[in-house]
């Protein structure tokens, strides 16, 4: 009886520890667990709350499709976050795949616009809004993005249609904020610090979009307004 019980004694010492350091690691495991969720929810507070119109559009000519709200986050910009720059992407897929995968919210990115080979645009998300796009929380606060149908790798997929409406979509987003048509202020999603993406790639012609993005802007006299939010 005597040593059962000193074995008995030895179990419940052992096995009182043993739930001590558990419910330690347990106990740690949901502090980064709830570290995680703060962070998260922090990327997502909003700027000031401003009511916006249901599928308005800040491009004359674009089309309204809603990205799905997991991927962006509501802001008032440029009042609580300036807009001093364009953020170039290639959507590596087709143009609907591309809307697809914006619309759904595991894909936890999106960009403001994607441009279509044929020159097509689409809005998904206000510019007052912060896209997740770009891979950098102060790069995404301060730009717009804009997708562009294709593959890195396939320079037949840059085409005239495309160049031409994403020089006049940039033009005016950089007439809309005075943005400086340059290198510093338009570039690709490869510059951005801290990023692993390509994109737009080597065949993108910087020379020929700046270049267009420039006489796109002389030939816009005035800036347009803002579409109503």
């Amino acid at each position: 009886m005597g040593e059962n019980r000193t074995s008995g004694d030895r179990d419940r010492r052992i096995g009182r520890r043993a739930l001590i350091v558990g419910g330690a690691a347990a106990a740690a495991g949901t502090a980064v667990l709830a570290r995680d969720e703060l962070a998260r929810l922090w990327w997502r507070v909003p700027g000031v709350e401003k009511p916006r119109e249901p599928g308005a559009v800040d491009f004359a000519g674009a089309r309204w499709v809603a990205a799905s709200d997991a991927n962006w986050r509501r802001a008032d910009r440029p009042d609580d976050f300036g807009i001093d720059m364009v953020i170039v992407h290639v959507t590596q897929g087709s143009f609907d795949s591309a809307v697809r995968a914006f619309q759904d919210p595991g894909h936890k990115a999106a960009t403001h616009y994607i441009v279509g080979q044929d020159g097509r645009v689409t809005q998904m998300i206000r510019e007052l809004d912060v896209a997740y796009h770009a891979g950098n929380r102060d790069y995404n606060e301060r730009s717009i993005g804009i997708e562009h149908e294709g593959f890195v790798d396939r320079p037949g997929d840059l085409t005239d249609e495309m160049y031409e409406a994403s020089a006049r979509l940039t033009a005016r987003i950089c007439a809309r904020y005075d943005i400086p048509v340059d290198r510093e202020h338009i570039v690709g999603h490869v510059e951005v610090p801290g990023t692993d993406h390509t994109d737009p790639g080597p065949h993108w012609d910087w020379n020929r979009y700046l270049k267009l993005v420039r006489a796109a802007r002389t030939a816009q006299a005035t800036p347009d307004t803002k579409a109503l939010s």
